[in-house]
This record gives C-alpha cells, structure tokens and sequence, in this order.
C-alpha cells in the first residue's frame, strides 16, 4: 500500500510540476480501463497523442532513446523487466513481431523497469532481441503515461502514426494477439503532411 501511495504521490508531483504534457487538460492520453479489461483499442476518433517516451539507452550508457525518434511510424512499446517471467515468455513474441513488421514501418520500444543494467543486459542479449530499450528503473519516462498502472509488468501500449495510442495490452502477449493489431494500425493511412 506504501508503494501504491508513493507512485501516486510522485506522479502527482510530475503533473503539477508541468513534467507530463499527458494530462486530460491538454487533449493527451488519459489511461482508462474500462471494466477492468486488459486489452484495449481505441477507434481513431478517440485515440489522443502522448507525449514521447525518453530515457538512457539500456546498452548505450549516456545515449537517448526516445519514441520521437520514429516520427511517422507505428511504435510498440513494451514495458519489462528481467525480473519478470511473463517478460521472458513473451519475449520470442514480441522479436516476431518486430521482425515481421519492420518493413511496413513499425519500430518497437522496451522500457526496462525495477531493474539491474547488468541483468537487463543479459536479459536482451541471449534472447537475441533487436530493439532498443530505455533503462529506467524508477519508471521516470513513464510518467507520461497519465493514469497508466505502472505496476503492470509486463505490458505493451501500440502507438499509431501520429503517436497517438491506438492499443493497450496490460498483460504478456502472444504473436497471435499483437500481430493482427500491429497490422491494423500499420495499414491505416499515413497522416496528411502539416503545411
């Protein structure tokens, strides 16, 4: 219970501190889980932007990562840890994906939480998992995820084009359930260039 009112106690020190540009005031994503469900997908007219995600490069040190950085692509970000065996177990899945997408333009984004660099590491480096990931152990770039359960390890957030979310999956995922959604959102139109 502690930990519940110390996360909350901190993201709403960020949100007063103008530290997410996520808050419902803004037109940005406002997490909701509507009856408890566990996958979520928003129609396009109710998909709202987030704000990129940014951190230090899990195996660059001193080097940003950032979901701005693929500007007109599909970006799935998975939330994870080493820690985490659900993490483990989805980890082929995701790869697949990654793989299987990156041609239409999708890009995949982990954000490793609660975690050791070493461990984390490792973690990425025998499963052979070719993103990159942001090392993040108190869960700083997440905070711009309003309302998200940052306890949910892992999960996985699909953004469309212009990053807004399209998808939400708060808990492990299979190839069969992320590929069908991955698809979907690649194959919307690209956004209207502004100008």
């Amino acid at each position: 219970m502690r930990r519940v009112l110390a996360a909350l106690a901190v993201v709403g020190l960020a949100l007063l501190g103008g530290c997410s540009s996520s808050s419902s005031d803004d037109g940005g994503f406002q997490f909701v889980a509507p009856n408890g469900q566990t996958q979520i997908t928003y129609p396009e007219a109710q998909r709202r932007p987030l704000a990129p995600i940014v951190g230090d490069s899990l195996l660059t040190p001193g080097q940003q990562v950032s979901s701005a950085q693929d500007k007109g692509q599909v970006v799935v970000v998975n939330i994870w840890g080493s820690w985490c065996g659900p993490c483990r177990g989805e980890s082929p899945a995701l790869e697949q994906v990654a793989q299987a997408s990156a041609a239409r333009g999708v890009r995949f984004l982990g954000v490793d939480v609660r975690d050791d660099r070493d461990a984390a590491a490792d973690f990425v480096r025998s499963r052979a998992v070719t993103y990159p990931s942001i090392f993040d152990p108190p869960g700083r770039s997440l905070l711009v995820l309003s309302g998200y359960p940052r306890n949910a390890v892992p999960s996985t957030i699909v953004l469309d084009r212009q990053h807004r979310v399209a998808a939400v999956f708060l808990t492990a995922v299979l190839a069969s359930d992320l590929q069908p959604v991955v698809d979907r959102v690649a194959a919307e139109p690209a956004p209207a260039p502004a100008g």
